[in-house]
């Protein structure tokens, strides 16, 4: 500006003296005037820059807010809405059903001329079935990131069936302890009513001291847990989830976990989670009982897209006698101590043919150690008056069932499982078809009771089951981050060798050697030897 001036100054000076004769006020006044010209001039570049600061500063703002927008939501709200419909038939055996709502009777007594009552009866075999169970099931998740490292998750569950608004109308056909009643570990996995109920609730610390460590409590992830996924569409809980083959257990609990950044071993990691599953309540007013206790360490020493290694331990502490529901009554004892080791490798195989093929093998052993003590139903008496009453005098007994065993004994018993399956996945078409099966030996201990299974847990299974199943996802374009929806059609076969699959009570009996004249042979639930279902869903997913 000032350049400006002095060679406006020069070019008056040297202009011819003819053409500007001016005398020195008149230069000063033109001095003074380009003076006033230049300050109003400058004055407007100062507000031209004003302007483009404020500018460039919306600019910035709104770069942020664009930025921001693409980071996740401190809040993320998802779920998923299913209906299912399942043709359950199956086969019951010829065996003694307890019955404590009446006497039978006479049977024959040692000792001659006193009678002899019983609280079971005879039931010939039949063939239960329901033609069309229908289902609603509706979940609402949640995940909110309260600061940087601290996250909760939680996940609401709505389950019921077409026509009916309570566990009864499906619970009393499941002929299998862990779905005869709805408790701590199945509630939200047994169709119950139109309550929308917590199934999950907990809060995660990661990041732990700037280190690849987290720990998380609350109403736990371990439930649907791999392999069984694949079957249902989903993706696998990463590092939250559990081995379904040992563990479908709806539990409260905690997890400290460690993922170390190793090269040669891909997404590696460990934890340690502990869960209660029964509490004992107050002390001496409980009987004596002891709280149920599950410790567990997973370890995953490799976990990539396309291969997957895992091994489990786990050992539940005093083992609770029954699951406590009305058709068991109060928890009477704690029957000893389980272990369970599982071991998976499940992996995926890229473009073979016009698809991608995914393989899952997982094995697990089962561990029982009996306390001694029992859960006791009141068997049967002997009536010492032969008066066909019970009376004082008489003489009553009781059944006694211990950890895998009847009566007092303290005998460990191992049990074994394997669980193999396939599943082949068309790209063009959106079409999933699997193949899977599993076995489970007499003495097999699952912890299973939430498992999505209609008739039981086929994981939980003493014998063998088979399964296949399409998938076929609907090709529409997602509006929803997670948006999606598929049909499902599948078929289960069950074959049931022993007595008392996903229970942990008495000694297993071999099916085909029940009949309907040993009383010692009473069972609880009705003893299935086959059973079938044909289900078919259609899932959506937002």
């Amino acid at each position: 500006m000032r350049l400006f001036l002095a060679a406006m100054i020069a070019l008056t000076l040297i202009v011819p003296l003819p053409a500007f004769a001016l005398d020195q006020a008149d230069l000063l006044k033109k001095i003074e005037d380009l003076t006033r010209e230049l300050d109003k001039v400058k004055q407007q570049m100062q507000e031209i820059q004003k302007k483009d600061d404020v500018k460039e500063q919306r600019i910035t703002k709104v770069e942020k807010k664009a930025d921001d927008a693409k980071k996740p939501s401190w809040l993320e709200i998802g779920g998923d809405y299913r209906f299912r419909l399942d043709s359950l038939k199956g086969d019951v055996h010829d065996y003694m059903q307890y019955d404590p709502s009446a006497q039978y009777g006479p049977l024959p007594s040692p000792i001659p001329g006193v009678n002899m009552f019983t609280y079971s009866r005879p039931v010939n075999g039949y063939d239960p079935k329901n033609d069309t169970l229908m289902t609603n099931r509706f979940g609402l998740n949640l995940r909110a990131r309260a600061t940087e490292d601290i996250t909760v998750k939680a996940r609401l569950l709505m389950y019921k069936v077409f026509g009916g608004n309570d566990s009864s109308a499906v619970s009393d056909q499941f002929f299998s302890p862990e779905k005869s009643g709805v408790f701590d570990g199945n509630v939200g996995h047994i169709p119950q009513d139109n309550v929308l109920r917590v199934d999950q609730a907990f809060a995660t610390w990661s990041n732990i001291a700037n280190q690849p460590v987290w720990f998380s409590v609350g109403r736990r992830p371990s439930t649907g847990g791999v392999p069984s996924n694949l079957r249902q569409n989903k993706e696998y809980s990463g590092n939250s989830g559990v081995p379904a083959l040992l563990v479908d257990y709806a539990f409260d609990g905690m997890t400290l976990g460690v993922a170390p950044d190793i090269d040669i071993l891909p997404g590696a990691y460990a934890k340690l989670c502990y869960g209660r599953g029964f509490d004992s309540g107050m002390r001496p007013m409980n009987n004596g009982l002891k709280d149920t206790d599950l410790i567990g360490l997973n370890v995953v020493p490799y976990d990539t897209d396309n291969l997957r290694v895992e091994f489990q331990w786990n050992r539940a502490f005093n083992m609770m006698s029954n699951p406590p529901i009305a058709a068991w009554g109060d928890v009477q004892a704690n029957v000893g101590d389980i272990d369970q080791f599982g071991t998976l490798v499940m992996g995926k195989i890229n473009n073979v043919g016009p698809g991608d093929l995914n393989l899952f093998a997982s094995a697990a052993l089962s561990r029982s150690h009996p306390s001694g003590r029992t859960y006791s139903l009141p068997f049967g008496y002997m009536d010492m008056n032969s008066n066909s009453t019970f009376d004082t005098g008489d003489m009553q007994f009781a059944g006694d069932y211990g950890l895998l065993n009847d009566g007092t004994s303290t005998e460990d018993h191992t049990g074994s499982a394997f669980y193999v399956g396939a599943r082949y996945d068309l790209k063009n078409t959106g079409t999933k078809i699997g193949l899977e099966y599993n076995y489970g030996s007499k003495y097999w201990i699952a912890f299973a009771p939430a498992a999505d299974d209609m008739w039981a847990s086929k994981l939980g299974t003493r014998g063998n089951v088979y399964e296949a199943y399409i998938i076929q996802e609907i090709k529409s374009k997602p509006i929803s981050k997670l948006g999606k929806a598929y049909a499902r059609l599948g078929y289960q076969h069950y074959d049931f060798n022993y007595t008392g699959s996903n229970g942990w009570l008495g000694e297993p009996r071999k099916i085909s050697n029940l009949n309907t004249s040993n009383p010692m042979d009473t069972q609880m639930y009705p003893p299935l030897s086959k059973a079938s279902n044909i289900y078919l869903t259609f899932d959506v997913e937002f």
